[in-house]
């Protein structure tokens, strides 16, 4: 199994998350670009990113903007989007050699997306998805973003991950079985927000098992919702994840959101021999 961790609001800097990741023997740093220091004008940068990942014999892993939608139905802010996809794609190219020289070279790098749920309107009596009244829009969206993804990717060993958050919608579900059926896509399985939400992806993420390359592990309750706990901290069955985990072959990122937390799960993890 090779655990990593994300880019922690407590570091500052790309190299005190890389020292920490090193400090920890920790494998892989996942970049999120919801931080101003991992926008694309700095990932890529990419001669300093290897320069420093090679010191520590470190790799990358990327997680896309939280607010990413290819599907916004303002034409302008998906172009936007997808041109984000698209040079975030060409920036993992160049940090492959580093996955395959630190990490497995049997995994894919993952870039990892949320998928974003689109505005409702409220009704007296319900409130109403725009993508799901809307749902051959939405789709026909995706359809082009699939078709460009498989093109921008090409024969690299990239995948675009597509993880849980508080529960997919029906609609969502439809797009992402669309979206499974290329070698480009695959599942992210973040356990605590599975666990916050009362475990209602489950069986829809069990059930696309040969899909599932990433994880993102850490803690949780159901009642009051809670997530991103250090590992022991919730209600998770741990071992059971993290043995499905590694039936999976997938990686994973132990996402706490801080320094205490991600320590101290590395350290439930030495004590259970995991």
């Amino acid at each position: 199994m090779e655990y990593g961790m994300p880019t922690l609001i407590e570091n500052a800097t790309i190299e005190d998350n890389i020292a920490l990741c090193g400090k920890l023997g920790l494998r892989f740093v996942e970049l999120n670009m919801n931080f101003p220091e991992y926008q694309l004008p700095a990932l890529e940068q990419t001669e300093r990113l290897v320069e420093l990942a090679e010191k520590a014999g470190v790799y990358y892993t990327i997680h896309l903007d939280e607010n990413l939608n290819v599907a916004d139905f303002n034409p302008l802010i998906a172009d936007a989007y997808s041109e984000t996809v698209k040079r975030t794609v060409n920036v993992a190219k160049r940090l492959l050699d580093l996955k395959n020289r630190f990490g497995d070279a049997g995994k894919p790098l993952t870039v990892n997306m949320h998928m974003n749920h689109g505005i409702f309107i409220t009704l007296p009596d319900r409130k109403v998805q725009m993508y799901e009244r809307d749902f051959d829009v939405y789709f026909a969206l995706f359809k082009k973003f699939r078709d460009d993804v498989e093109e921008w990717i090409g024969d690299s060993d990239i995948v675009i991950a597509i993880e849980n958050t508080d529960g997919f919608r029906d609609y969502e579900k439809k797009v992402i079985d669309y979206l499974l059926e290329s070698p480009k896509f695959v599942l992210t399985w973040d356990i605590g927000h599975s666990k916050a939400v009362g475990e209602v992806d489950v069986s829809f993420i069990r059930e696309r098992k040969n899909k599932l390359k990433h994880f993102h592990i850490h803690d949780g309750r159901e009642n009051p919702p809670k997530n991103h706990l250090a590992l022991s901290d919730g209600e998770i069955d741990l071992k059971e994840r993290l043995a499905f985990a590694a039936e999976c072959n997938a990686r994973c990122v132990l996402e706490t959101k801080t320094v205490e937390a991600l320590g101290k799960s590395v350290r439930w993890l030495e004590k259970e021999g995991l």
